[in-house]
């Protein structure tokens, strides 16, 4: 009985770990969703390279606490559902546009133009993703929670300017460079490289 109070004081820990992580990273992030005056209200006062400077140390310690957190929580996984086989096929087809969109984000072309968001798009499909082919509970907590940050996201860009992405000048060519890098790196995590990085096949 001991032993398993102990074991699961640690899971509620872990979970702890990663939940807070998320959000510290997704709430510094969510500022202009929630809360634009608060950052127009920082760079007035303290100007934009402090406030950026804030944003990026808080983000950082946020997202080293979610990696923290997600791997001490794999060591001790606890099942929420069993995806369905043909759902991870769907999982890895909802992959596939998912590097070309991050690419496209910062080179510009015919792609962005029809996204509008390729990044926040790219999250969606990453987030959606990875539930579809992941049921434990720190998959959950982490990609559900990115799912729901990138809904909220797009959703607010309705009603405020997009954040300006240094970004080279649109062309044709870039379209042609999203693809092939987008869809390069995307047949490297499948032939090695996401189990290398994360000590998981996704086939």
């Amino acid at each position: 009985m001991r032993c398993q109070r102990r074991r699961w004081a640690r899971g509620e820990y872990i979970v702890s770990i990663l939940v807070i992580g998320l959000l510290v990273f997704l709430g510094m992030h969510s500022v202009q969703i929630f809360c634009p005056r608060l950052r127009a209200w920082a760079v007035r006062r303290h100007g934009l390279r402090p406030w950026m400077g804030l944003h990026t140390v808080i983000s950082f310690v946020g997202l080293a606490l979610v990696v923290h957190g997600y791997g001490l929580a794999r060591l001790q996984p606890q099942l929420l559902y069993v995806p369905p086989t043909g759902l991870r096929h769907l999982a890895l087809l909802l992959m596939l546009p998912v590097f070309p969109l991050l690419f496209a984000t910062y080179f510009p072309g015919r792609i962005q133009r029809a996204t509008r968001h390729p990044m926040l798009l790219a999250t969606l499909l990453w987030a959606a993703a990875h539930l579809l082919a992941n049921g434990n509970r720190a998959d959950v907590l982490l990609f559900g929670g990115f799912l729901a940050w990138a809904c909220a996201d797009l959703a607010s860009l309705a009603r405020r300017p997009p954040k300006a992405i240094p970004m080279l000048k649109p062309s044709r060519i870039n379209d042609a460079v999203s693809l092939a890098g987008g869809l390069a790196v995307y047949a490297l995590a499948l032939l090695g490289l996401h189990q290398w990085l994360f000590g998981v096949s996704p086939l």
